[in-house]
């Protein structure tokens, strides 16, 4: 199994666990709430719900109402599936939540993983950020040295380029900075202990603000400028 088929299949668990949904409910969520499934479709999503139904992760259920069961004969349309967690589900969904090695935080999963620190616990959210901040650091070191050894060589648009993607590191580790600090004086996020996936602020500067819908952590919006 794929890394990014994985990271969907860790995404799709943590939404049936907070209640059940059908197929285009499913969807509409991994969009909205965790805008790096945006590019996935339904000819993604379908393997994965079957694949987790052959697991015994997930069961299929017919219609969501008594009302649906009923008009689908009189309006010949199919009945919806419903997708429900099973406690087996559960369990390898609560397994998943306590993983804290490189693949937690690593740059394809992690914002998938902190979509749902509201349902992780405070050591497992400590060290998931802290392994981020620590890559982060790294790569901002290596992205130092790189520029110090070939500023003489770039042309002003590709310095520019090099010196945004530097600052965006930087910004990025502050706001983990300034999470970690948060996790550290015991103050839980909006979100945090509930049953859903971590709720998101508009900034993700502020103390214990939260990526915007649909970005990275650490990312710019459009038009914004370097300072």
């Amino acid at each position: 199994m794929s890394r990014r088929s994985g990271i969907l299949e860790f995404a799709v668990l943590g939404l049936l666990r907070e209640s059940p949904m059908h197929g285009y409910e499913l969807r509409k969520r991994l969009n909205t709430s965790l805008g790096v499934f945006r590019a996935f479709s339904y000819g993604t999503l379908y393997p994965c719900l079957k694949t987790l139904v052959t697991n015994g992760w997930l069961i299929e259920e017919t219609g969501n109402s008594p009302e649906d069961t009923l008009a689908a004969p009189l309006t010949g349309r199919r009945a919806k599936i419903v997708y429900r967690l099973t406690a087996e589900g559960k369990e390898h969904f609560e397994e998943l939540l306590s993983q804290t090695g490189p693949d937690a935080y690593e740059d394809e999963t992690f914002a998938a993983r902190f979509a749902f620190f509201g349902q992780t616990s405070r050591d497992v959210r400590m060290r998931v950020l802290e392994g981020r901040r620590s890559r982060l650091e790294e790569r901002l070191e290596k992205m130092r040295a790189s520029l110090a050894r070939t500023r003489e060589r770039l042309d002003d648009y590709t310095l520019e380029l090099q010196r945004h993607g530097m600052e965006s590191v930087e910004r990025e580790v502050r706001w983990l900075n300034e999470l970690i600090e948060s996790e550290r004086a015991g103050r839980d996020l909006k979100g945090s202990g509930s049953g859903g996936a971590a709720q998101q602020n508009t900034t993700s500067g502020s103390a214990g603000g939260l990526p915007r819908p649909g970005d990275t952590p650490g990312t710019d919006t459009p038009g914004e400028t370097a300072t």
